[in-house]
């Protein structure tokens, strides 16, 4: 009998985060060409991306479930899964409230967090290619280091950002409400990100 191919953890947890790159992506391109015709057609195409992230996650889950043994503890491979699947979960829904708040003119600020959002799932693949050899990897901590700093900067746009609109767009409510939301979710997604890598860092100190 042909003996069983081990599954990876590490690949499947790298390519998990991929889904949420792949969508960050998909999200600076809506943004960059904002056209609110064609924006129901963008959600579904997000959508796919989120749903094979999902199926990623639950082929590793099920792994989980059923193997004896795994290269690190079962409940954090759980956790770093779940955190993981936040991210794609929060890009999904920046372009569902695009759509839902029937947004008709893309607000500038939102292009910026866009761009740093991709910055930082990128970072976060590279860190995750890293994670299997973390003793021996000189990068490892420099992708940590670059998701930290990103998400400092996008704090700062933020902030700078909701200023604007309880400041600037008084008279119109709709507006602050519905930009409010996305902003928030769009700020949750870098946190997302950050949360990985303040696990992958509690991984590492547990397994030192």
């Amino acid at each position: 009998m042909a003996k069983r191919e081990k599954f990876d953890y590490f690949s499947a947890l790298e390519r998990h985060a991929g889904f949420s790159s792949q969508e960050a992506r998909l999200l600076v391109e809506v943004l960059e060409n904002f056209d609110p015709e064609n924006l129901l057609e963008k959600v579904d195409a997000m959508h796919e991306i989120e749903n094979a992230a999902d199926q990623q996650n639950h082929e590793l889950f099920t792994h989980i479930a059923t193997e004896f043994l795994t290269p690190i503890e079962r409940e954090d491979i759980a956790e770093l899964a779940l955190r993981i699947d936040d991210i794609a979960d929060y890009i999904d829904d920046v372009t569902q409230q695009l759509y839902m708040y029937n947004i008709q003119e893309l607000y500038p600020p939102a292009l910026e967090i866009a761009i740093l959002i991709e910055r930082a799932t990128l970072a976060l693949v590279e860190a995750l290619k890293e994670f299997r050899n973390f003793r021996k990897s000189r990068a490892f901590t420099s992708h940590v280091i670059e998701v930290n700093s990103i998400e400092e900067e996008a704090d700062k746009i933020y902030f700078r950002t909701i200023r604007d609109l309880y400041s600037n767009h008084t008279e119109q409510p709709v507006f602050i409400m519905a930009w409010s939301s996305i902003f928030l979710r769009m700020e949750r997604c870098i946190d997302s990100c950050e949360n990985v890598v303040d696990m992958l860092g509690t991984i590492i100190l547990k397994n030192s």
